[in-house]
């Protein structure tokens, strides 16, 4: 038996609407980057972009569980001598962009190179609950009711 490879004209890229209001963010971005991927449909192949479009709103309200305000920083450098700056994540999610927390979440979950790039093209996330998508009729995803660990994990402990 042969292994199946999909082709290109083969797949059929849907779109997907998620609310990150009460969501932690590491399982949140493990869901989209396994949609961006295609991991979750049967026709599978790795080394092509057979994944969903998936947009995610309210990520502004997405919860960082633990310390992680305040101890999660995040480095980039200006590629000037001694120009390494950072963030940390709760200056991010106070900013003017706390979007880019789950973007970079997802980023970091999707393989690096080309075919990575290609995917992340496939995610858009916006702060607040409007999108411009709604001509592609989105199926909403509801991460919070596939574990209850998914949704703020404040309410999961006490229950």
């Amino acid at each position: 038996m042969t292994t199946y490879s999909a082709e290109p004209s083969e797949t059929e890229n849907k779109w997907g609407l998620t609310d990150a209001d009460g969501l932690v963010v590491g399982r949140l971005a493990a869901l989209i980057a396994t949609r961006l991927r295609g991991k979750h449909k049967p026709s599978y192949t790795p080394h092509m972009d057979c994944g969903d479009n998936v947009i995610v709103v309210n990520a502004a309200k997405a919860l960082l569980t633990g310390n992680k305000l305040k101890d999660k920083v995040y480095y980039w450098h200006t590629c000037y001598i001694g120009g390494i700056k950072e963030r940390t994540a709760g200056a991010i999610m106070s900013g003017k962009h706390p979007e880019r927390v789950v973007e970079k979440a997802v980023e970091r979950m999707l393989p690096r190179g080309p075919l990575g790039r290609r995917q992340l093209s496939n995610l858009r996330v916006y702060p607040g609950t409007e999108h411009p998508h709604e001509a592609q009729q989105p199926q909403a995803l509801d991460v919070a009711a596939l574990n209850a660990k998914n949704a703020n994990y404040r309410k999961a402990k006490a229950a």
